[in-house]
């Protein structure tokens, strides 16, 4: 058994920790850590856990544990990381991986040395359709891939802090992280340029304060091997939550996801047809962040190299600054 602690008990931490209790083979939640005292004891209800703490570091100093889930605030990625390498806990950290790329490099760094398992959370790569999106691009079938669009809409108002780019990176850094990524995995190669626009459409009245702030972007990205890229993204699009893809090849295309929660329509006497929106990304990809989870603790167990890892943690951290700054010089970023 992998004895794991969770270091952050809110919402995204939740899955993880729920995951990990009732779903997950070869696991054992043996720890809860969260500063917040009203949290631990939430998710101590609930989990009942053999361990609790408030500190992390009385957490990385329990030999029982093996390793960490790491949910927190990604100022903090960094220092848990190093800190957990450490102590030869492995480590799977959400993402952003950190908060630029040295601290990337530093996480990954200290993970070698210490010889310890580093997984970034995209769950994106454990989702059903988007794995067999993967096979088909490497079996051949659509031909040689020349074009890969992804999306990503978030219905929620953003946190007061979201609103200041430095500390957020607005939808590039919030949302469209998982296409960044999403993208490298489907060209299988790294970004030669970016360039990216955008504009604060649906909170104007948060202008004065935070004029840099954008709820909404499109970024078109070339790859060093010649494929062509389209992201867009928004905050605060209230109407659902909507991840989709699109991979163009020479002989055929894909398409991956679409706004229903489910194939269920309805049609009434007033002669109009519903379909429901997808409502969050915890409903939509909650078999993925299971299969995450396990592919975690299969990692542990047989010594294997985790399926995302902290190069691919690094190059979304670069890839979201790099795209921020397109976005604010107005003008095409090259790598």
């Amino acid at each position: 058994m992998v004895n794991i602690c969770l270091i952050g008990t809110g919402r995204a931490g939740m899955i993880h920790g729920r995951n990990m209790v009732k779903k997950i083979k070869y696991a054992e939640l043996s720890a809860l850590c969260d500063p917040m005292e009203e949290n631990l004891q939430n998710a101590q209800a609930e989990l009942a856990v053999k361990y609790t703490y408030q500190d992390y570091q009385e957490a990385l100093a329990n030999d029982e544990i093996d390793a960490v889930i790491i949910v927190t605030p990604t100022a903090y990625h960094k220092e848990i990381a190093i800190a957990a390498a450490k102590a030869k806990k492995h480590i799977l950290c959400e993402k952003p991986l950190a908060m630029d790329e040295q601290e990337c490099k530093e996480i990954i760094s200290e993970a070698q040395k210490n010889n310890v398992k580093l997984q970034v959370g995209f769950m994106r790569r454990f989702d059903v359709s988007f794995q067999e999106a993967k096979k088909v691009i490497d079996s051949g079938e659509i031909g040689d891939v020349v074009l890969v669009k992804s999306l990503t809409h978030g219905p929620s108002k953003p946190k007061e802090w979201m609103y200041d780019i430095s500390l957020s990176s607005g939808p590039i850094g919030e949302v469209n992280s998982h296409d960044l990524d999403t993208l490298r995995w489907f060209a299988n190669d790294e970004v030669a340029s970016i360039y990216a626009i955008g504009g604060n459409f649906r909170s104007p009245e948060m202008g004065g304060q935070y004029p840099d702030y954008y709820d909404t972007v499109s970024m078109n990205l070339k790859f060093k091997n010649g494929i062509l890229g389209a992201i867009d993204g928004a905050q605060y699009v209230q109407y659902g939550y909507d991840a989709r893809a699109e991979i163009l090849g020479t002989n055929g295309s894909i398409l991956i996801g679409d706004q229903g929660k489910n194939n269920l329509f309805v049609a009434n006497k007033n002669h109009q047809i519903t379909h429901s929106t997808m409502n969050s990304w915890t409903y939509l990809f909650r078999e993925a962040y299971v299969k995450e989870d396990q592919a975690f603790v299969d990692c542990i167990m047989e010594d294997t190299m985790p399926l995302v890892t902290g190069y691919d943690g690094l190059m979304a951290v670069k890839l979201v600054h790099t795209g921020l700054t397109s976005l604010l010089n107005n003008k095409i970023e090259y790598l």
